[in-house]
């Protein structure tokens, strides 16, 4: 591991004339930086700074020498002079997990007989680096991102800067706790069990876990190579938008990339949204846990949402099937080959855990696979009435000496909550949601299907704003409670006026969709891929009947205005851009058309309605209210 630099080696920062401490969030950065108020090796150096004062703190495994980062740091300064034609991330100090490669620094997984130094880069580091962050050094894990405590590594165990001797949780520890402790901007982890979630909860950060195959996994030690995804800490949902913004990236050359709408700024706050909450949370007896997460639910409710309970028994069975089904041996197949020639170097619960992975036979991982599209089928039903799940990050926390005590058990009550994500194809961001009663950090996961990462950040950025933390921008008049004040001492000055953003907001329109656009249906990822933004569920004014029309390949709703007897049909909204709007023009086939769709609260929206002729033969079912509860209602095959 790279000792701590020396702090008599640091460049003397300048004397601090508002006495107010560094802020290294993306915003105040590009203030400081816009205003002349400080250069990125200033930054630098200060960051350099605050790891020597913490020492040994078990969060670095690889530190870059602080030559090159400060020589970095004045080049950036040297390339780009003029603020208006800065990179998105200039002068943004990070970190990197270290199983994530970086050009010339070596990759260990957490186990120095496994380390290489890769010639390349992981295509997210390169595009961090081109986008004109500065690199600070490789983070401690959990030894081959196995395992969710932040205890199983030969580099020692990270402690939560919020509480000490509490779990800083894993297996992203170093660089969630990089972030936590203000010495650097954001970080990069991974998440394919719960890595980029768990120790956002217990460090009081934000942990975004992208949608699978947003974020290319090319230069990651694999972990389960099907599930894996990148993740990122950060302050705020904002700044973990705004990098995720610039590592999104379709890359053809690794075969788990796809193509996902790409995330763009944090939205404004959309009401009503159909929150989903488990209808029986499980809290392994953490009553203050219990508490902390009904108040969190009340808190959604606040902010205009509706709470919808679910049956969440086909999501946590899905769960199981990542440390007790086939995937147990994908990720003995990951680094199986070492493992076998070096059972003595690697960490004797990961070598536990990994073993398990060698009885599995091809029966058991085709017998895996059937029972997941099963429990999959199950979950789509529970979707239909939802827009987000909302469920506690953890269910508890634990201590360290808690953690040695018992490390499989525990760990996979750690994972109650995260391990069917990536599963069941669902992208996720876990926010702070403030300390329990017995003084533990208690955190919030916003879980959405593939795609809806921008969705959820705006979800998650408001409900941040209620808990101390930035918020979205919001519609009314309400008010994001006080940032907790920061302590620490800087030589930075910190600018009080915001930059005025460079461009005014581009137009939108607002969409209503009543059948096979809505969330969870055919159509709707037709619907995302063009940037549309759901924002929750509406009433139509009692106006309309709507109708299951026959024939065709694809179940259709046919929504018609009536000139008597109308009623109210719910519908989803979403915010999209006129030139989207068009599209989906062009892609409407007749009886079906884009017309305008009255609601109860008065607006008048875009939405899809339907001819009346083509209603003739085909049932109405006004009385089921929307088009989900008709499918429901409908006999299963």
């Amino acid at each position: 591991m790279h000792p701590p630099p020396d702090p008599d080696s640091m460049p003397t920062p300048a004397p601090n004339s508002t006495d107010r401490p560094l802020r290294l969030d993306l915003e105040s950065l590009s203030g400081l930086y816009r205003s002349g108020a400080a250069r990125p090796a200033d930054v630098a150096g200060e960051v350099l700074a605050r790891i020597a004062a913490r020492g040994d703190d078990h969060v670095w495994i690889t530190l870059r020498p602080a030559a090159d980062l400060l020589g970095d740091a004045a080049e950036l300064t040297r390339r780009w002079p003029d603020p208006d034609t800065r990179p998105p991330l200039y002068g943004v100090p990070f970190a990197v997990k270290d199983n994530v490669d970086v050009a010339g620094l070596p990759t260990t997984a957490a186990c120095p007989a496994y380390s290489h130094v890769p010639e390349r880069g992981a295509p997210l580091v390169e595009r961090l680096l081109a986008a004109g962050a500065l690199l600070v050094g490789k983070t401690n894990l959990d030894q081959f991102a196995t395992g969710l405590s932040g205890t199983r590594s030969p580099y020692g165990a990270c402690e939560s800067p919020l509480l000490p001797g509490l779990i800083s949780g894993g297996s992203s520890s170093g660089s969630a706790v990089a972030v936590a402790a203000d010495l650097v901007s954001f970080a990069i982890g991974t998440d394919t069990a719960g890595s980029g979630r768990v120790p956002a909860a217990l460090t009081g950060t934000v942990g975004v876990k992208p949608s699978r195959g947003l974020v290319s996994t090319l230069g990651v030690v694999p972990a389960c190579a099907s599930l894996d995804c990148p993740s990122l800490f950060a302050r705020s949902a904002a700044d973990g938008l705004a990098v995720l913004s610039v590592i999104a990236a379709f890359e053809p050359a690794d075969p788990w990339s796809r193509e996902l709408p790409a995330p763009g700024p944090v939205p404004p706050v959309a009401y009503p949204l159909r929150i989903g909450v488990p209808r029986a949370p499980e809290f392994f007896g953490d009553t203050a846990a219990e508490a902390a997460f009904a108040e969190a639910a009340g808190r959604l409710t606040g902010l205009g949402h509706r709470i919808v309970p679910v049956d969440l028994d086909p999501f946590l069975a899905a769960g199981r099937l990542l440390y007790e089904g086939p995937w147990l041996a994908e990720r003995l197949a990951a680094v199986g080959d070492f493992v076998t020639r070096n059972p003595g170097e690697v960490h004797p619960v990961t070598l536990k855990v990994l073993s398990g992975g060698g009885a599995l036979s091809a029966v058991d991982a085709f017998e895996g696979l059937h029972r997941l599209r099963a429990l999959d089928a199950e979950t789509r039903r529970a979707w239909a009435s939802m827009d987000v799940l909302a469920v506690p990050t953890v269910p508890t926390t634990f201590t360290v000496a808690e953690m040695l005590e018992s490390p499989i058990e525990r760990n996979a009550v750690l994972g109650h909550y995260t391990t069917f994500t990536n599963l069941l194809d669902l992208a996720g961001i876990s926010v702070p949601a403030g300390t329990t009663t017995t003084g533990r950090p208690h955190g919030v996961t916003f879980l959405g299907p593939a795609g809806s990462d921008t969705l959820l950040a705006g979800l998650g950025a408001a409900f941040h704003g209620l808990t101390g933390g930035p918020a979205a921008p919001v519609p009314d008049t309400r008010s994001a409670a006080a940032s907790v004040p920061d302590t620490r001492s800087t030589a930075i000055p910190v600018p009080d006026a915001r930059p005025a953003p460079p461009h005014a907001p581009e137009a939108r329109a607002v969409l209503a969709v009543v059948g096979a656009h809505r969330s969870g249906q055919p159509l709707h990822g037709r619907l995302i891929s063009l940037g549309a933004t759901g924002l929750g569920t509406a009433l139509t004014a009692p106006l309309y009947r709507l109708y299951a029309l026959n024939g065709g390949d694809l179940p259709l709703p046919g929504l018609v205005r009536s000139t008597s007897g109308g009623v109210q049909v719910e519908v989803e909204l979403y915010d999209l851009s006129p030139s989207a709007l068009g599209v989906l023009l062009t892609q409407t086939a007749p009886p079906l058309g884009l017309g305008t769709i009255r609601l109860a609260d008065g607006r008048a929206v875009h939405g899809f309605l339907c001819e009346p002729y083509a209603t003739e033969d085909s049932p109405d079912i006004s009385h089921h209210g929307n088009w989900p509860a008709y499918l429901l209602s409908l006999p299963r095959p």
